[in-house]
């Protein structure tokens, strides 16, 4: 077994979490799951989603790793519940999964950082995209993303994680606020915040059931929750620091980055008079590529727009692929480096049907928010919150300042409206994919 690496600094590790929080679920998914679901509606149910139940849970999973030092399978069995490794497990491949689609849009990202430069895609959005989401093309990009991110994992966690996560996530944050008053000047532009940040409640509790499980699902997605990350990455903690902190400056920077980029997004489309309200996997590629055609200097914005985009896919890329190969090095007599490559390679061979077929990549994506994440987040809630219980709160304490009466709080917020407010979107999910004339359970074959 292989000696166990640190976080240089608690900058780093906070900074690597948020990277790994900070993706393309905030500035790929998140502005078109807001237009779909009524604008403020949503935005307003996934803010309580966030705190109410992503930081509980993201909590729970920053208890399992750091009281461990393990991954997220060997984690249960050092706490002395063997039985549940189960969980972990399902974290692991929940990971493994979503990786080997979302490898496949990082392609798609390199793709169009090529074609702002030539203005490829401008004439026809969606054709462009037609031609270049699946196929060989599709696939041969998924191979260098992936190739990227097998790069990063396998210098390690202070020499490759640490050092790429602070560069990586200030460059979000500072380029996503640069084009945000770009788009702030573009004439058409308030009727892009007036749907972003004004609420229409009759809308909100007329659908309700729709919005509340993507919501939640988002919230899942975007703190990486259910996948063993930041299981993985608390794993690494070296001392006593505070988890509510760092708990809270996550959630408040990952949720920060998702509505800042709903403030460039938003504005773009309606300053050029396209319809926000789009589904499907190419929503922020045909859109916004179709804004950037019709924008003074649309080929430097858009080649701008396409890097951030790139660098927030590849800090959670790589969140995910270190969560299976902790679990390998952890396990067996074998270098950080080969198995980052193998590892990786396996995951590359998964996304091969995405990559060659969009109807595969939704599929996918359509599993892991509905089913995989919800069943993993609750999993977790349930053996922290019920199992582990006393451990789990002197754990969190540690380091917080703050009274027993913070940690009771969250601790019986776990384990009653959080595991209710989980079951009931596991629930509501379970109607698309096991009901209806088209169940969402059955593969595009």
């Amino acid at each position: 077994m292989n000696e166990r690496e640190t976080w240089a600094t608690r900058a780093g590790f906070i900074l690597a979490a948020v990277g790994s929080a900070v993706g393309l679920g905030n500035i790929w998914q998140f502005p078109f799951k807001t237009a779909q679901f009524g604008g403020a509606s949503f935005l307003i149910v996934y803010v309580i989603a966030a705190l109410g139940i992503g930081l509980p849970a993201i909590l729970a999973e920053f208890v399992i790793g750091r009281r461990s030092n393990l991954n997220t399978i060997s984690a249960f069995e050092k706490l002395g519940h063997k039985n549940w490794r189960f969980v972990g497990a399902l974290g692991l491949f929940t990971g493994f999964w979503i990786l080997s689609y979302y490898s496949v849009v990082g392609g798609w990202v390199l793709r169009y950082i090529g074609g702002s430069l030539t203005g490829a895609y401008f004439g026809a959005p969606a054709e462009y995209f037609g031609q270049i989401s699946a196929g060989m093309d599709a696939l041969a990009l998924h191979a260098v993303f992936m190739a990227l991110v097998v790069v990063i994992v396998a210098a390690g966690i202070e020499d490759g994680i640490e050092k790429a996560t602070k560069l990586m996530v200030p460059s979000i944050i500072v380029i996503l606020g640069a084009l945000a008053i770009f788009a702030f000047t573009l004439p058409g532009a308030s009727e892009g915040y007036a749907y972003f940040l004004s609420p229409d409640f009759d809308a909100l509790f007329a659908n309700l059931g729709d919005i509340v499980p993507f919501a939640v699902g988002q919230a899942f997605f975007s703190l990486s929750l259910g996948m063993g990350a930041m299981i993985t990455y608390a794993s690494y903690i070296d001392g006593d620091q505070s988890l509510f902190g760092d708990g809270i400056t996550i959630v408040f920077l990952n949720s920060f980055v998702g509505i800042l980029a709903g403030l460039v997004v938003l504005p773009l489309l309606f300053a050029q008079g396209i319809d926000p309200n789009t589904s499907g996997a190419g929503a922020v590629f045909i859109s916004v590529a179709g804004a950037f055609a019709n924008i003074p200097g649309g080929q430097a914005i858009g080649l701008i727009f396409f890097l951030v985009v790139l660098i927030a896919a590849l800090s959670s890329a790589i969140s995910l692929l270190e969560v299976v190969v902790s679990w390998a090095i952890d396990n067996y007599d074998v270098t950080r480096p080969q198995m980052a490559i193998l590892l990786g390679g396996v995951i590359f061979l998964l996304g091969v049907p995405s990559a060659l077929d969009t109807a595969w990549l939704g599929w996918f994506d359509t599993l892991a928010y509905k089913f995989f994440l919800p069943v993993g987040v609750l999993g977790i809630l349930i053996f922290v919150a019920w199992v582990y219980g006393a451990p789990a709160l002197d754990e969190v304490m540690k380091g917080s300042g703050l009274g027993e009466g913070v940690g009771l709080t969250w601790l019986w917020l776990a384990r009653t409206l959080v595991i209710v407010a989980v079951v009931a979107t596991l629930v509501l999910g379970f109607q698309t994919l096991f009901l209806g004339e088209s169940p969402a359970i059955i593969p595009p074959i």
